[in-house]
């Protein structure tokens, strides 16, 4: 049985900024939204793949490092536009997301609905504390993502 949304927030929590998709998930965790499905990832484009066969709606937040200014956020629509690999050239997985991304299209088991947030990190290092840029970025893509929660749900309701 497919369910609805699911979002996916990738990161690690001891890689200071490459940690922002987990302090989003912890964000949405306090709004108590039903029906919505909220998992911490490691990257592991497999793993990924795997996760969101049972799902039509996916967003995707990771950071990302692709030169623009720290605490830039990329909005990718993962059913239109192709995954640029360059964003995730400081992961440790040879498979990360991007690779996820190319080859689910490729074998047709993307997600009716794959959003990607990309938030430009500034500090990889070890550590904890993400950078205030990464920081503000966070609370501005969770909004992001509640509104992408309300317009999916909306659509649902009318086609009920």
């Amino acid at each position: 049985m497919t369910q609805s949304i699911l979002i996916i927030g990738v990161g690690s929590p001891y890689r200071c900024d490459d940690s922002v998709g987990l302090a989003i998930l912890k964000q949405l965790r306090q709004h108590k939204l039903s029906n919505v499905h909220l998992m911490e990832r490691s990257g592991e484009g497999s793993d990924i793949m795997d996760i969101w066969q049972s799902y039509n709606h996916v967003v995707l937040v990771d950071a990302v490092q692709s030169g623009a200014k720290p605490g830039t956020v990329h909005r990718i629509d993962g059913n239109a536009e192709k995954v640029p690999t360059n964003f995730f050239h400081y992961s440790t997985h040879a498979f990360g997301v991007a690779e996820a991304v190319e080859m689910a299209r490729m074998l047709g088991q993307l997600p009716k609905h794959l959003v990607i947030y990309g938030i430009e990190g500034k500090d990889f290092e070890i550590g904890k504390d993400m950078s205030p840029e990464i920081h503000s970025a966070a609370e501005l893509v969770t909004i992001e993502i509640i509104k992408e929660i309300k317009s999916i749900k909306e659509k649902e309701s009318v086609y009920a």
